[in-house]
């Protein structure tokens, strides 16, 4: 798992229809309208409606951090092949018959694969359409534009041939402005209303390093809040900017971060006065199969938004920037709303435009060098009940505070439960003396298996659930020691900072 640091600059997106437009069958000419008598029949009085195969999807996934530039081709159907339309009475006349269409790459391009564009039952077989670079992709456009051109053409003369000039039969949509209002509560009246609250960050380290992240005005002091793994490379020396959708751009500077959490807090220098922060919902009431919109700058693609689903709650997450940098333990929200590098740091939205969860993280199938996948479909994001109350202790005193049990755990990501080390960081005892550990009696050795009602299976399990709470709170911790099973009664300890 990594979290999605961002690095966007100069990319662009590409895009192009999916497949080239079907004509209209072509109604057959009435006998009344027929010339006289010929020697043989129409053979063009029929058409049959062409075929088509819908291209294979392919999933792509990493998560958001440095994004380089990607490309998107879409791939296009192959070989269409269209009946030339009927003939009218002035065959031999004017108006000429339309051009004949072109085939798609076939011919002088080679055989291209596809589905076959004519008759059923033709000499030609369907194969699964091939993905196209770019010139292919212009070609591919340039010979749809045509063909729907030649077809509109032929029928046009067609139906003004039947018309007799009785005047258009097309009907305009309606020019009423209030038709083109949308609900408040759709994917777009939601989005219309974030946008202006939603800010791409540029950090530019002092070295050299930065990249491009996303965040959300948090108050109208001008605190924008986002990831750490966002703004750590500027949060010593650098430089910081935060450009709003209408293109306006600020200075900004770190007011606090905390690592663990993956949250960071910073401030616009000279804030405007007409800042509106998004509302804050309540992510412990979210429910899975409630809807969600993502709103980020995925690639360097600024104001970028897309909807999903909570696929999941409380999904232990533990995150890294890929730089060798700290990681985070989160009790993650899943969605499939589609996360890429670049959304990092933005708001996770519910259906009615509440804010509940900061897209911090994706899962990959992998990367190499500084390339990275897209979204897959699992993306996570902190739950924005922990992350506000972060946010206030950020602003408040400019550090975290995180709660703990007093007891070092191994880091294992897979097992049966929480393995209390037997010797802490340094060479100190896994078990802090007087620590909360301590006083409920747990000892090095012992495997916690569950936290209040949630099975731990990891070390960062058990530190993603710990992290969901305050210092002072009660916990419940279950455990094995030498084959039995019990129960320990945990007020949570207090750690300040990231040292």
């Amino acid at each position: 798992m990594s979290t999605e640091n961002e690095g966007n600059e100069g990319n662009a997106a590409e895009a192009a229809p999916s497949v080239p437009p079907v004509p209209a069958d072509a109604p057959q000419a009435h006998p009344e309208d027929a010339p006289p008598a010929a020697s043989h029949p129409d053979e063009t009085a029929t058409r049959q409606q062409p075929v088509a195969q819908a291209p294979d999807q392919q999933p792509a996934a990493v998560p958001s951090s440095p994004d380089p530039a990607t490309a998107q081709t879409a791939a296009f159907p192959t070989n269409p092949q269209y009946a030339p339309p009927p003939q009218s009475a002035a065959d031999a006349g004017w108006p000429p018959p339309p051009p004949a269409v072109p085939a798609y790459a076939q011919g002088a391009h080679g055989g291209g694969g596809g589905p076959v564009w004519g008759p059923p039952g033709g000499t030609h077989t369907p194969e699964a359409p091939r993905k196209r670079g770019a010139g292919g992709l212009v070609a591919a456009v340039v010979v749809a534009a045509l063909v729907a051109g030649g077809i509109g053409g032929a029928l046009g003369y067609w139906a003004a041939d039947r018309n007799d000039g009785s005047g258009s039969t097309t009907v305009s949509a309606s020019a009423n402005p209030q038709d083109l209002k949308r609900d408040s509560r759709t994917v777009a009246g939601v989005a219309a209303k974030a946008l202006p609250s939603v800010v791409t960050i540029e950090a530019q380290g002092g070295d050299g390093e930065g990249g491009t992240g996303t965040g959300f005005v948090y108050d109208k002091e001008g605190h924008i809040l986002t990831n750490n793994h966002v703004v750590a490379s500027a949060a010593d020396s650098g430089q910081l900017t935060a450009t709003f959708s209408d293109g306006k751009k600020y200075d900004a500077e770190v007011v606090g971060r905390a690592q663990g959490y993956d949250v960071a807090v910073i401030k616009l220098k000279n804030p405007p006065q007409s800042l509106t922060p998004l509302p804050l919902g309540n992510s412990d009431q979210v429910a899975v199969g409630d809807s969600t919109i993502a709103i980020g700058a995925p690639f360097g693609l600024s104001n970028t938004v897309t909807t999903g689903i909570i696929s999941a709650k409380n999904r232990p997450v533990a995150s890294g920037d890929g730089n060798g940098g700290s990681n985070s333990y989160m009790s993650a929200l899943q969605t499939d709303a589609s996360i890429n590098p670049g959304n990092s740091g933005g708001p996770l939205l519910s259906s009615g435009g509440a804010v509940i969860g900061i897209n911090s993280a994706i899962q990959s199938t992998g990367s190499s060098g500084q390339s990275q996948a897209g979204s897959i479909g699992l993306g996570f994001a902190i739950p924005i009940n922990q992350a506000s109350t972060v946010a206030r202790q950020l602003i408040k005193t400019g550090q975290p505070v995180y709660p703990v049990i007093g007891a070092t755990v191994t880091m294992d990501e897979k097992g049966d439960g929480a393995v209390i080390a037997n010797q802490g960081t340094g060479g100190t005892e896994a078990v802090t003396k007087d620590g909360p550990a301590a006083e409920a009696g747990l000892r090095a050795g012992d495997v916690i298996t569950k936290f209040n009602d949630t099975p731990v299976d990891s070390g960062p399990t058990l530190i993603g659930e710990i992290w969901t709470h305050k210092p002072g709170d009660r916990v419940t911790l279950t455990y094995e020691r030498d084959g039995k099973t019990a129960t320990a009664e945990v007020t949570l300890g207090e750690r300040k900072g990231d040292s």
